[in-house]
């Protein structure tokens, strides 16, 4: 059984399909590397998940339900999370503040401040500090987990590591399959392919709009995944 189906989903800006009737399906529990150059639609594609962008056309199916029509704050409660790329904290408020906000959005579960900071050390000592005075690696930890504390069944990762020093990443990225063991399933957008490939069991390639590739990480090689990323090959880079 699938946590999440996208059916023939086809979501615009303006008169732009930034993306194409894209189907597939998500198992609970998997980690999904969402690739493509920029442009390919892939923030798109995670916004119309979560709610801030309604499509235009197509289904979308979470937890068995029907969410297409439901507003971003309705698919939290359900077990949505988005952590958007910018992160988009509330910068006059405390990195505590930011949490319990968000704490009260969500879901009841085993995520609390004491668990998030307990994943996060670096934030206890910063739990008063406004947001807008952190480091990048801050507000980026911070921004994972607020939406931790929505106890979220599925987390939407839209360019994790941007902007971030590499020691950063290195501590961010030892911390997501830690967060798939635990039960969450995540999709994880990330320019970077190595760096994606090392934690996910499945990628999935979009090219204008659609998506172009999928497979499990260990059954599709690297040059078919950089084929189809720059549009070359793609019946060859596509498995059957």
């Amino acid at each position: 059984m699938s946590l999440l189906a996208v059916e023939k989903l086809k979501v615009c800006h303006g008169l732009l399909q930034a993306v194409r009737e894209v189907t597939f399906e998500i198992a609970p529990g998997e980690l999904v590397a969402l690739v493509g150059a920029n442009g390919a639609g892939k923030s798109t594609l995670l916004r119309a998940v979560a709610g801030a962008h309604l499509p235009a056309s197509g289904r979308i199916i979470f937890d068995s339900a029907d969410v297409t029509a439901l507003r971003a704050y309705e698919r939290v409660k359900r077990g949505v999370a988005l952590v958007p790329e910018g992160r988009r904290l509330f910068g006059g408020m405390s990195v505590e503040e930011n949490l319990l906000v968000a704490e009260r959005s969500g879901r009841r579960g085993s995520w609390t401040l004491h668990s998030v900071m307990e994943l996060f050390p670096m934030l206890r000592a910063r739990r008063h500090s406004l947001a807008r005075n952190l480091s990048g690696g801050e507000r980026q930890a911070v921004a994972i987990a607020r939406a931790l504390m929505t106890n979220p069944k599925l987390i939407l990762l839209d360019e994790v590591s941007l902007g971030l020093a590499p020691v950063v990443i290195e501590g961010l990225y030892r911390e997501l399959p830690q967060l798939r063991r635990g039960g969450t399933t995540l999709v994880l957008v990330e320019q970077e392919l190595s760096r994606a490939l090392s934690v996910a069991n499945r990628v999935m390639c979009m090219l204008e709009g659609r998506i172009v590739l999928d497979a499990p990480v260990g059954e599709v090689s690297r040059e078919a995944i950089v084929d189809a990323y720059f549009g070359l090959g793609r019946k060859e880079a596509v498995p059957a």
